[in-house]
């Protein structure tokens, strides 16, 4: 374990900043039918503040907050330099952030805690390296632990605290072994549900739930030849995972044994698409709806050569409609679809140019294609869908929508010569705030050139007036100037 600590001037700064942002979080503004992205998935009593306790926000991954983020006139950025590639950035109760990262050089999954007033990092703790996963999916719990798989396949509970010398320090609080459950396999992605139990995914398809305070764990294989790329979503109504092959509903029983409600298959198309990191949907399934905040869950499949959005009823998994999305730009998404409401948006990674893609990812088809962009909103009745609009933005992050402030948030990649769509290490970020009514650009501010500024086509997660963006070395905070 090796923890860095801030000098103490800077600790009590951030403990100031940390109460007003404990204090924000704890008001943010509750779902109001005035509003057409409300109501958002109700919050889980297990994991942490809505908005902020999952790299999606909310453990029904709707990419959607109740807090505003950056509204003053000007912004200011400041990038905190990790030698990471940090895809997750969630904040707890007390207001300080927790970011999961991996290392560039070694690739080892490194927790840190960083500083509410500056993004900077105040405290480390190394994991042991798994797969390369293991250092993406994550969640809060309802105690402001972080709640992670490590590389011996352990399902760690990861806290932070005051050491007697007054500096701040990340420990591991609980540890459950999931190695006689999984075996050769590697847990892709953990979430809470309802009664407590943390539900996860393997890569190789197999869905389980474990109580670590009973050091219960119960699994289901899904069908032979599926595997699960991405994370997973809870919902009262239970866990959605999507495969390469498929999308399913399940529930536990009493005893917490996972079985199938309904399963519904997708067109995966012909192989892995540029921009993609395997071959299938690249959707963690939304759940999302006018109602409950529930009512759907959606993916994006992989239908060549345009993609689809598919909407289900979630409690009978009847599909409310199917409709090509990103016809503007590249029609294929590694992205989870954003969903408030009866609006759903989805952002285009076709062409993205990975610096590392998963071992197995196996050839794209097409070869390569260069990184065109694009962004669609789809609006969603119980009789069907509309396609609202359709645009090219070059979104290089999952864009996240407050329903505080109306605004869709993003970092986008320009090129060295514009109007182009190569890429080039030279290449510009810019952060972009979205009008989600029309799909017009109303706000941008330049982040940075070069490949440090690289997003990645990770989210950013917004805390009052904030934004954390995970880069491929490290953390941006962007707030109000």
């Amino acid at each position: 374990m090796r923890i860095t600590v801030s000098p103490r001037a800077a600790l009590a700064r951030a403990a100031v900043a940390g109460g007003v942002l404990a204090a924000a979080l704890s008001a943010a503004p509750p779902a109001s039918a005035a509003s057409p992205y409300e109501p958002l998935p109700p919050r889980n009593p297990y994991a942490g503040p809505a908005g902020t306790a999952t790299m999606h926000g909310d453990t029904g991954s709707s990419d959607a907050t109740p807090i505003a983020g950056p509204t003053s006139a000007s912004l200011t950025s400041h990038r905190a330099a990790l030698a990471s590639a940090c895809p997750t950035v969630l904040a707890g109760s007390d207001g300080y952030p927790v970011a999961l990262c991996t290392e560039i050089f070694g690739q080892a999954p490194t927790v840190h805690l960083l500083d509410p007033a500056t993004g900077d990092s105040v405290a480390e703790l190394g994991l042991t390296k798994g797969s390369l996963l293991g250092g993406v999916y994550a969640y809060l719990d309802n105690a402001d632990r972080l709640v992670v798989v490590d590389g011996t396949k352990d399902l760690l509970r990861v806290g932070h605290r005051k050491n007697a010398a007054g500096a701040w320090e990340l420990y591991i609080a609980s540890r459950l072994p999931l190695d006689a459950a999984l075996g050769d396999d590697s847990v892709v992605g953990l979430s809470p549900d309802w009664q407590g139990r943390v539900w996860f995914a393997t890569a190789g398809g197999l869905v389980g739930t474990a109580d670590d305070t009973a050091g219960v764990v119960k699994t289901l294989a899904l069908p032979a030849g599926e595997t699960v790329a991405n994370s997973i979503s809870t919902a009262p109504e239970g866990t959605a995972v999507t495969t390469s092959h498929a999308t399913y509903l399940l529930r536990a029983d009493a005893a917490g044994t996972p079985s199938v409600v309904w399963r519904q298959p997708y067109d995966r198309g012909p192989g892995r698409k540029p921009g993609q990191l395997s071959w299938g949907s690249g959707s963690t399934p939304t759940f999302f709806g006018p109602a409950k905040g529930t009512d759907y869950v959606t993916i994006v499949d992989n239908a060549a050569p345009t993609v689809n959005l598919l909407v289900y009823a979630t409690g009978t998994g009847r599909q409310i409609c199917k409709i090509p999305v990103l016809k503007a730009g590249g029609s294929g998404s590694e992205n989870s679809p954003i969903g408030a409401g009866n609006a759903v948006f989805i952002a285009s990674t076709y062409g993205y140019p990975y610096p590392k893609l998963p071992d197995g990812a196996g050839d794209s088809v097409p070869a390569s294609a260069d990184f065109i962009g694009g962004l669609s909103r789809v609006n969603v009745t119980a009789s069907g869908c509309t396609l609202a609009w359709d645009n090219t933005v070059r979104s290089a992050a999952v864009p996240r929508l407050s329903t505080a402030d109306g605004l869709l948030r993003t970092v986008v990649r320009k090129p060295v010569i514009p109007g182009t769509t190569a890429s080039s290490i030279l290449d510009t970020y810019v952060y972009t705030e979205i009008d989600p009514a029309t799909g017009a650009t109303v706000r941008t501010k330049s982040l940075g050139t070069g490949f440090v500024y690289d997003t990645l086509q990770m989210v950013g997660t917004i805390t009052p007036g904030v934004v954390y963006q995970g880069t491929e070395t490290g953390v941006l905070r962007i707030a109000n100037g």
